[in-house]
C-alpha cells in the first residue's frame, strides 16, 4: 500500500524533477508553510488570487521585508499552483512583482580589506583570503574539493555555481604555500577517520553509485572539511562534510569589529571589493564578469558605481580647482583663465 505524499513532499519531489538547488526547495517549502500558516491552514486549492495578494500585502505591510524576499515567496506560489496543484491561476500574472530598490554594495577600501584579513587567523582566514582573492561566493569556497585546486596553473574550478553554472577564477600566488599545507592537512584527517571506519565523502548526485570507490578518493575531499562527521541514513556510512556557511560568516563579522570597520561587513563584501579593486586597477570589465560567472555583463557593471574615480572616470570641478584655489594670494580670489571667459570679457 503506497501513502499519498504530503503537499510539501509533492513540493519537494516536483523541484527536484525540475533540477532546483536544495537551498531553492528549502525556501519554496518554507513560504508555502507560511503560506498556510497565514490564512488558517486552508489548504491551497481553496484559496485563490485573492490569497496570495493578501499574504504578498501582509509580508509587505507588517512585516516590513525586503522587495527580493517578497519576490521569493511570490515565486514560490507561482511554482506551488502551477506545478505542484496543477491549478494555475490565469489571474496570478496581474500580481506584479516587488520593485527592487538600486542600491550600490558594500565595498572595502584595501587598506580595510588588509586591516580585517590581520584580524584572522586559520582556516577562516585563509577561506577569507579567497572570498577576496579569488572572487568567490559563499558556499562557493565552503564546496571548494580537492580536485578543484591546480596549483600549477594558479587556477580554481567552481563547480555548481549560482545557476548552475561552472567556471575559472585565478588562485593568488600568495595562498599557494598555504593551500598546499591545507591539502596535506585534509589528507591527513581523512586517513585518520578512514582507520576508524569512517572518512566517507558525499558525492555529487548519483556519482555514488556510478563510482563506489570515489567516496574515498582523495579528489573528492573537501578543501575545508567540517570539525566532526556526521551518519548517512541510507547507506550508515560516517561521513564527512565540508565546514558550515556559519563559521565563517561568523568569523568575518567578529573580525570586522576587531578591526574597527564602520560599515556592515559581511562574506559577499570581499566579492563585492575583489570586482571592484580590479577594475579599478583598469582590467577589462568581460574578464571581470567571466571571473565573477555572472550571466549578464549588466550585473558586472555595477562596480562601476562604486569607483573611486567614478563610472565615467570624472573628476568633481572642486578637486580641478583644487591647485588654483591653493596657490591664489590670501583674500584675492584665483584668476579666471579659461579662454572662453577671457574671450568674452575682451568682447564686452
Amino acid at each position: 500500500m503506497t501513502t499519498r505524499p504530503t503537499l510539501l513532499g509533492a513540493l519537494r519531489d516536483r523541484a527536484a524533477v525540475r533540477r532546483y538547488s536544495p537551498r531553492t526547495v528549502q525556501a519554496y517549502a518554507r513560504w508555502v508553510r507560511a503560506y498556510i500558516v497565514f490564512h488558517g491552514r486552508q489548504h491551497p486549492r481553496t484559496l485563490g488570487p485573492d490569497g496570495v495578494r493578501a499574504f504578498l500585502t501582509y509580508l509587505a505591510r507588517e512585516r516590513g521585508v525586503a522587495a527580493s524576499t517578497q519576490n521569493q515567496a511570490l515565486a514560490a506560489l507561482q511554482f506551488l499552483y502551477r506545478d505542484v496543484l496543477e491549478q494555475p491561476l490565469p489571474s496570478l500574472t496581474g500580481i506584479a512583482s516587488a520593485k527592487r530598490p538600486h542600491r550600490l554594495p558594500n565595498v572595502l577600501a584595501r587598506r580595510e580589506v588588509q586591516a580585517l584579513l590581520a584580524a584572522m587567523s586559520g582556516t577562516t582566514q585563509l577561506m577569507a583570503m579567497l572570498l577576496y582573492g579569488s572572487g568567490l561566493r559563499l558556499l562557493e569556497c565552503c564546496q571548494l574539493r580537492l580536485k578543484d585546486i591546480d596549483i600549477a596553473r594558479g587556477e580554481l574550478r567552481v563547480r555548481h555555481g549560482k545557476g548552475a553554472r561552472d567556471r575559472v577564477t585565478m588562485l593568488p600566488a600568495m595562498l599557494t604555500d598555504r593551500v598546499e599545507t591545507q591539502v596535506l592537512a585534509v589528507r591527513r584527517l581523512i586517513m585518520m577517520r578512514a582507520a576508524r571506519g569512517g572518512g566517507f565523502i558525499e558525492l555529487p548526485g548519483a556519482f555514488d553509485r556510478k563510482s563506489s570507490h570515489a567516496a574515498r578518493g582523495w579528489s573528492w575531499c573537501w578543501l575545508f572539511p567540517s570539525r566532526g562527521e556526521y551518519i548517512h541514513e541510507p547507506t550508515h556510512q560516517r561521513r564527512t562534510h565540508h565546514v558550515h556557511p556559519t563559521v565563517l560568516q561568523k568569523a568575518v563579522s567578529a573580525a570586522a569589529r576587531r578591526a574597527g570597520i564602520v560599515q556592515r561587513v559581511t562574506c559577499h563584501t570581499l566579492r563585492h571589493s575583489f570586482a571592484t579593486h580590479l577594475l579599478e586597477s583598469g582590467y577589462d570589465i568581460r574578464t571581470v564578469q567571466e571571473l565573477l560567472g555572472h550571466r549578464d555583463v549588466s550585473t558586472t557593471m555595477l562596480y562601476t558605481h562604486v569607483l573611486n574615480r567614478g563610472g565615467l572616470g570624472v573628476r568633481s570641478p572642486l578637486d580641478v580647482d583644487a591647485e588654483a584655489l591653493a596657490v591664489a594670494p590670501e583674500g584675492e580670489p584665483p584668476p579666471v583663465t579659461d579662454e572662453r571667459f577671457t574671450r568674452q570679457r575682451h568682447a564686452r
